[in-house]
């Protein structure tokens, strides 16, 4: 393949690459391993279905409908450039019997529209609207894979990870909001072995490009005193930044607004209260009070339910670091990272976010080997204990102070000891067993 990211180049027989596919596809499912025909992109999106647990005999759960399907997409911003998305694509999908499909940031479908009869085939797969097509969901598609890499994508065939899906031939790209780049969801097309050409691949990032045009120009940037900046990293109450002032919020509030930043596509109740609480045993009911006691405090215009959803954007500085460190740009990633994300919340979906975000940090740091920027983690508190960090500063900068503390880590490694990931970031920390 010259381009990675498109299935089938002119030329290929799309029959004999089915064929190829299905015996890698089968290869994998069955021994884990990859063979060498399979592009790159699949290969990996394949890995990450695997270890979210996706099945290959899997399917699509419908998470929304009837009327909180229809409120959640009139207040989604996509929902301003459908009538774009049907210009530009209803009547290529509708003569070539495919489909158009718009899902959410989190590969949740919002629209599928397009030739009746392809419709109805693709409802047996629950291809419907309501329905979440993440990778971590339904493994390697479209419009999920180009949400998760944040990049336009060509699914082919036996290139899907579930089987029921390999029919289908699928390529969808990310659309952004012009004025944060943050992604809002993506557009695809959908249908048969005819779309498996480059140029299906440059029309849908042509669509998704006019969208974030007319975005621009539907929605102007908001003035700063209009913002909602929450502020989570390195305290354990987060700020939030309102109409011109500032709240102090509590523990469970600060873990409650991290949670609806990550996920402005909303979390319903169930979802919210796994998230937060590790004990079984809480009740909605306990889940409920605390987020009326939220609404009480914010005003009731920023907290939604059905699914529970933030109304405003509200922008995080755990968010920019992240965007920072997806853009490559490092330094401004490191400098702006003022410590772990609520570093005292026990809560599980915060602890993996506090966990993704940190490994994130210090796994560019060691491979891009810039010594003061590993010197600044390691003398930060969440960084003084993390020895793989410490070996990476030892390797660029072997001063006398630097090589002491390395041996300091690696002696106490020699005593017998108990690993377990900080509750501050990322790293591994060091803890004797108990007596």
């Amino acid at each position: 393949m010259t381009d990675p990211w498109v299935a089938l180049e002119p030329g290929a027989d799309p029959a004999e690459r089915v064929r190829v596919l299905r015996r890698a596809h089968e290869t994998f499912t069955t021994a884990g391993t990859v063979p060498h025909p399979v592009r790159s992109v699949v290969a990996e999106s394949w890995r990450r279905s695997a270890r979210a647990g996706v099945g290959p005999d899997g399917t699509a759960r419908v998470e929304l409908t009837d009327g909180d399907l229809g409120t959640y997409r009139a207040g989604h911003p996509l929902a301003q450039v459908m009538p774009l998305f049907r210009e530009l694509m209803g009547t290529f999908a509708a003569d070539g019997e495919h489909l158009l499909a718009v899902c959410d940031a989190h590969g949740r479908l919002l629209w599928v529209e397009g030739h009746a009869a392809t419709r109805r085939l693709a409802d047996r797969m629950n291809f419907v609207p309501g329905a979440r097509w993440s990778e971590t969901a339904v493994g390697t598609n479209a419009p999920g894979t180009a949400v998760a890499l944040d990049r336009p994508v060509q699914v082919f065939a036996a290139e899907h990870f579930i089987r029921r899906v390999q029919p289908w031939t699928c390529a969808a790209a990310p659309v952004h909001d012009p004025h944060t780049g943050r992604v809002l969801g993506a557009v695809d097309i959908t249908g048969g072995d005819g779309l498996a050409h480059p140029h299906s691949l440059g029309f849908v990032q042509a669509v998704a490009r006019a969208a974030e045009s007319q975005l621009a120009l539907l929605a102007p940037p908001r003035r700063a005193e209009d913002s909602a900046l929450l502020s989570v990293l390195g305290r354990d109450e987060a700020e939030l930044r309102l109409d011109g002032g500032r709240i102090r919020l509590s523990r469970r509030h600060s873990e409650i607004l991290a949670l609806l930043a990550r996920h402005p596509e909303g979390l319903t109740g169930d979802e919210l209260l796994c998230a937060l609480y590790a004990d079984e045993s809480v009740t909605p009911v306990t889940l409920r009070a605390e987020l009326a006691r939220l609404r009480r405090l914010v005003g009731p215009g920023l907290l939604a339910s059905r699914p529970y959803r933030l109304t405003a954007e509200v922008e995080s500085d755990a968010a920019f670091v992240e965007r920072r460190l997806q853009a490559g740009a490092l330094t401004s990633a490191v400098e702006a990272y003022s410590g772990p994300l609520l570093p005292g919340s026990q809560a599980p979906a915060v602890v993996r976010l506090r966990r993704r975000l940190a490994d994130g940090l210090r796994t560019a740091l060691i491979a891009h080997g810039d010594p003061d920027l590993l010197s600044g983690w390691a003398d930060a508190p969440w960084g003084e204990d993390d020895l793989d960090v410490w070996r990476a500063l030892a390797a660029v900068r072997p001063t006398a102070p630097v090589r002491a503390r390395l041996a300091a880590l690696e002696a106490e490694l020699a005593v017998p000891m108990c690993r377990a990931p900080a509750q501050n970031g990322g790293a591994t920390y060091l803890q004797r067993p108990p007596a």
